[in-house]
């Protein structure tokens, strides 16, 4: 029996049974509890590992101030910075160092989509992290913003909060199901991808740059 035949043989006989038998639940006892806390050392310590091997640049921020500062520099050469209109204001007034031009998006006054790709970067809060994939998740609240800000512009630094760094997907999972009508953005490092010979493309799905500042 060649493998075509074996494959179709197989697939009439689970829907035979299917008919006459009820169908088993599917298993939903996934781990739920990683070794270590949310938000303690090492989870953060995993956190850090699996961005930078994604080539995300990542700063850790103990204090405000030095929240602020991060934005500064991860923003880097950016001219023109995009904001959800709920990010706190004294992450605006870091964006806006150096110079830069602040545009400001909101649901209400939305930035037209052509225009968002003449912006250099884009600064966010996010919901939650998941250490084990290195997947930072925003949800669409007003310090985070329409899913298109964060895919646009070549840049996009987020403020990640120590807290909020759970070990597992699972446990992101059972976060993000308290609101799951809310528009979720998952994102493990820049926006990347391969050919059939293995050449990495940076930058196809959305940003080719991804900054991180974990805040305490």
């Amino acid at each position: 029996m060649d493998a075509k035949t074996a494959i179709l043989a197989r697939a009439r006989d689970a829907i035979s049974r299917s008919q006459s038998e009820p169908v088993r639940p599917v298993p939903r006892d996934y781990v739920r509890q990683g070794s270590d806390p949310a938000g303690s050392q090492p989870v953060i310590e995993e956190m850090v590992d699996t961005l930078e091997d994604y080539s995300a640049h990542v700063a850790l921020a103990p204090t405000r101030d030095e929240v602020l500062d991060a934005i500064d520099e991860l923003l880097g050469p950016a001219r023109i910075v995009v904001v959800p209109a709920g990010l706190p204001e004294d992450y605006k007034a870091a964006a806006a160092r150096s110079g830069r031009e602040l545009w400001e998006d909101s649901r209400e006054e939305p930035i037209a989509t052509l225009r968002l790709d003449e912006a250099d970067a884009v600064l966010t809060c996010s919901r939650l992290g998941i250490s084990i994939s290195g997947t930072i998740v925003l949800d669409g609240e007003p310090d985070q913003g329409r899913r298109a800000i964060s895919l646009v512009p070549d840049r996009h630094v987020v403020v990640l909060e120590r807290a909020s760094v759970v070990p597992t997907v699972p446990q992101a999972v059972d976060v993000m199901g308290q609101h799951p009508t809310r528009p979720m953005t998952w994102i493990s490092g820049p926006s990347a991808t391969s050919d059939i010979e293995l050449v990495r493309v940076n930058g196809v799905h959305g940003p080719r740059n991804l900054g991180v500042i974990i805040a305490h």
